[in-house]
């Protein structure tokens, strides 16, 4: 028992002997700062205690200056992204813009051009109402009255009235009076009135 007692004390001594040199040995290198720590011991093995340098002044402006230095070039990245991402918005607001603008255009185009369209089938709406008043007042007049109005309107109008004659008396089931107003009418005029409406499609095509 007194043995193992005396491994233990002897391993616990040279425990203690190489923590303290290794205090004084780091403490030399600087690694830690143990100088107050050892200084009690210096004095009691009569030993000064070592004492660090204090730092100069120029290393603390050094440091300072080092400091400001990072911060500063910090600060000039974080503002060169900052004027890159700037950039990158406004080029793409810009984008977005004139892809705004084209729609604009396109929209308008198309507003136009539907506008057109619907004024052409007005047009043609309202020029088949006319045209087939025109047909049933002519339809009921005299034939050589009627014929007499129909050879004063232009080819294409004298063409839709004929036609459209033709197609009221087909839809009411009764007979058509057009030939027998062509037979009224100069026959080199009703030789033309028919080549025409042999080629040209109907108003309502």
């Amino acid at each position: 028992m007194g043995r193992i007692l005396g491994r233990v004390f002897i391993l616990l001594l040279l425990i203690a002997i190489l923590a303290g040199g290794g205090l004084v040995w780091f403490d030399y290198l600087n690694v830690i700062d143990a100088k107050a720590v050892l200084a009690p011991v210096y004095r009691l093995i009569g030993l000064s205690p070592r004492s660090q340098e204090p730092a100069g002044e120029g290393e603390f402006i050094s440091l300072d200056a080092e400091r400001l230095a990072v911060r500063l070039e910090a600060l000039e990245l974080r503002n060169m992204e900052m004027e890159k991402q700037e950039q990158e918005i406004t080029s793409r607001q810009g984008e977005i813009e004139q892809m705004a603008q084209e729609l604009e255009e396109r929209q308008k185009a198309l507003d136009e051009r539907e506008n057109s369209f619907n004024a052409m089938v007005e047009d043609a709406e309202i020029r088949s109402r006319n045209v087939e008043q025109n047909a049933r007042y002519l339809n009921g007049m005299p034939p050589d009255q009627a014929v007499r109005i129909i050879i004063a309107m232009s080819d294409q109008d004298a063409i839709d009235v004929l036609r459209k004659t033709e197609e009221i008396a087909q839809a009411e089931g009764t007979s058509s009076i057009v030939s027998y107003w062509m037979s009224l009418m100069p026959p080199e005029r009703a030789a033309e009135l028919q080549r025409k409406m042999a080629g040209r499609p109907s108003l309502r095509e």
